[in-house]
């Protein structure tokens, strides 16, 4: 057993979904969205080193040493998979891994909405999952691939840096491409699977201008294209994809966009006030023929207006999730106000004004002074003297205290 493999098992023990390790300083776990300290030492240089190396693929360890830095997966048999980042830093070598579940998760347990089985389900176009890092898209992607795979007869394409979840064969044939291990990059495996005979191509991440283009273009030429991209809504990932070109090309690139898009959506992840890890909140985006024409005359900034008017046919403003989130008690008010765009929606829930809010407060009782009285007569926390806190999810406290049960020294 390798030295480093102790802490994988004191990550799956806690429920973790990372792993942080830098020379310098402790060990550190994320639990629910937090880092917690380990209680263990602090690691030098050379002995997080001598840890790295000993599970690292002899390329993968030779890539770092000359670049510093380098991503794979690791894999503990009887535990579970590991994405892994080494980097260096400036007290020498550091490391995050991040379980990836041994588990497809459906869309069912998931959650996720009806629109999700008509994303995977299209014959055609383009599908993004967007989020910050940490949000769940390839989760929410893994579901919708498994979901065609159980209900179509198609040839599978994955592209990804490194494989996360692994679709077994069901209905479908799935070939599971690594960057760097089968491939040299996103671009060319994506160049290569147009001559593949593919009918669903995932891209992991579409990071630069010749990715983004050739996952257009295999969108527009018959092909259904799944992807990532790190923006927060829908309205910015359609603004990422067309800044991402020359300025020249852009008209044509949202012409090729209104007309390949099938749909965006968008998360992010809230505490659970029951302590239960986190939940979802999914912004909606179907291409439509209102949201074609915005999108080609470059007029992204009144996509929100298609969305709050497009409900009907599964879309919802990120607003709407965190709405619906907070009415079933599933998030704290006070994160539900702080995250959301329209604070004067999201008062009624606040038994008082955190401080650092009220200023924002006061300046939307000047603007919207009949909607904002309203939502906190119905509040109560317009009359409230009490400063409100921060909560803190159950899982966690509010002064840090070293996790136990962590490797012998």
């Amino acid at each position: 057993m390798a030295k480093i493999d102790a802490f994988f098992r004191l990550m799956n023990a806690q429920g973790a979904s990372d792993l942080h390790m830098s020379a310098g300083t402790a060990p550190s776990l994320r639990i629910n969205g937090d880092l917690e300290p380990i209680k263990f030492k602090e690691l030098t240089n050379e002995e997080l080193f001598e840890m790295l190396a000993e599970i690292a693929p002899e390329r993968k360890l030779k890539e770092f040493l000359e670049s510093g830095d380098v991503d794979f997966a690791y894999e503990l048999p009887g535990l579970g998979r590991y994405r892994s980042n080494y980097f260096r830093q400036q007290n020498g070598v550091g490391a995050v891994f991040r379980q990836i579940p041994s588990k497809i998760m459906t869309i069912e347990q998931l959650g996720l909405p009806p629109i999700a089985r008509r994303f995977a389900m299209a014959d055609k176009g383009l599908v993004l999952v967007t989020g910050a890092t940490g949000s769940g898209k390839s989760t929410t992607l893994a579901a919708i691939v498994d979901y065609a795979n159980k209900t179509r007869r198609d040839h599978i394409i994955t592209i990804e840096d490194p494989v996360e979840f692994r679709h077994q064969r069901i209905n479908c044939i799935v070939n599971h491409r690594e960057v760097g291990l089968h491939t040299k990059a996103f671009s060319t495996a994506l160049r290569g699977a147009l001559r593949e005979d593919p009918d669903i191509i995932m891209v992991g991440e579409m990071r630069d201008l010749e990715t983004i283009q050739l996952a257009l273009e295999a969108a527009a030429t018959g092909h259904l294209v799944f992807g990532t991209l790190h923006t927060p809504s829908a309205m910015k990932t359609v603004d990422r994809i067309i800044d991402v070109f020359p300025t020249d090309a852009q008209e044509q690139v949202r012409t090729t966009l209104s007309e390949s898009l099938k749909g965006v959506i968008a998360q992010t992840l809230f505490k659970r006030i029951d302590g239960g890890g986190r939940v979802a909140a999914l912004e909606v985006m179907v291409n439509t023929p209102a949201v074609g024409n915005l999108i080609r005359e470059g007029k992204t900034h009144q996509l929100i207006n298609a969305l709050q008017t497009g409900r009907k046919i599964g879309m919802q403003t990120m607003d709407d999730a965190i709405f619906e989130l907070v009415s079933k008690r599933k998030i704290a008010p006070e994160e539900a106000f702080e995250r959301s765009h329209d604070k004067a929606r999201f008062l009624e829930f606040l038994p008082s004004i955190p401080e650092e809010y009220k200023e924002l407060v006061e300046s939307l009782k000047k603007t919207q002074p009949t909607r904002v009285g309203a939502a906190l007569e119905k509040s109560g926390a317009g009359s409230s003297t009490t400063t409100a806190t921060r909560p803190t999810s159950s899982s966690t406290s509010a002064v840090r205290r070293p996790l136990g049960g962590a490797p012998q020294q």
